[in-house]
């Protein structure tokens, strides 16, 4: 696989997201387990965690999305190039790039949408486990 990394896509350190937990993996139809970590409007952060062998399905964010892996790695493509984001890595994906990602380990990331369109910033509101 190439290595994902050029002016489009950028894999920065993010070592001090690794000490965070990762996301609870949902039980129900989905192939894969999301949670909302925290929302303030105009940015939203997601986990996503991901049983080994798992897809999500090539699609494509109206807004910027950085992808950073928390635990495992994942394979990413988006048509034109593939590789690998590792613990500690982020993977910044620009708007209307069609992309897709698959665990071959168990995986867990986090997902910030920033730039929601429409919506007004807020303060930052925490959904914590009961």
């Amino acid at each position: 696989m190439n290595d994902v990394h050029d002016s489009t896509r950028n894999r920065i350190a993010a070592a001090s997201l690794t000490a965070m937990p990762g996301p609870e993996p949902e039980e129900g139809p989905r192939a894969f387990g999301f949670e909302q970590i925290a929302d303030c409007g105009s940015m939203r952060v997601v986990g996503l965690r991901l049983k080994p062998g798992q897809t999500v399905p090539e699609h494509r964010n109206a807004i910027p999305v950085a992808l950073i892996v928390t635990g495992g790695r994942l394979q990413f493509d988006d048509g034109a190039q593939s590789g690998e984001v590792g613990v500690g890595e982020m993977l910044l994906i620009n708007p209307g790039e069609r992309h897709t990602y698959r665990a071959d380990v168990a995986t867990s990331a986090y997902l910030v949408f920033a730039g929601l369109p429409g919506v007004r910033s807020r303060t930052w509101t925490l959904r914590r486990k009961k």
